[in-house]
């Protein structure tokens, strides 16, 4: 078998992030990494000691659930709480980042953002292009939702 490059590498772990997601709507995952080490991880998920979605259903406004913090912006959210610099590091995520994700990643210095699939809103690409971040397409090997669970079983509490 034939080793997968690093970008494959980091993105297959994405998709495993975004098994802990906890909005059915969309599973993303997130890995903010620098020299080829892991820094930071996010997932969809609700504010901390907040219910999820996946519990007691979705906060709608304009077909879109605000009661999730998106897996960039966790990941992003993970370092700064832990005292970890993101500049110049690149961000392996599952799906390509909203608008407001993406102007949180250019702002805290990422220069290269791969995703797993385009979602939603191409102005990334033309802002991208004048700040000089490189964009690359590259859909995990893995898929990046959850797990089935077993017949009959009961899903942990607690979370994210």
């Amino acid at each position: 078998m034939a080793r997968v490059s690093w970008d494959q590498y980091f993105m297959n772990i994405a998709a495993v992030v975004a098994s802990r997601s906890t909005c059915p709507r969309k599973y993303v995952g997130a890995v903010i990494v620098r020299d080829r080490t892991i820094l930071s991880t996010g997932y969809n998920g609700s504010i901390r000691g907040m219910p999820h979605c996946s519990e007691e259903g979705h906060m709608m406004e304009n077909d879109h659930c605000v009661a999730t913090i998106h897996a960039e912006a966790n990941a992003i959210i993970q370092a700064a709480k832990n005292g970890v610099m993101i500049d110049g590091g690149t961000i392996y995520v599952t799906a390509s980042p909203c608008w407001n994700c993406f102007k949180q990643l250019a702002n805290g210095g990422i220069r290269r953002i791969v995703y797993g699939e385009f979602y939603r809103d191409d102005r990334i690409f033309s802002i991208a292009a004048r700040l000089g971040i490189e964009l690359l397409n590259l859909p995990p090997e893995i898929s990046p939702a959850p797990p089935a669970a077993p017949a009959g079983s009961v899903a942990p509490a607690g979370g994210g």
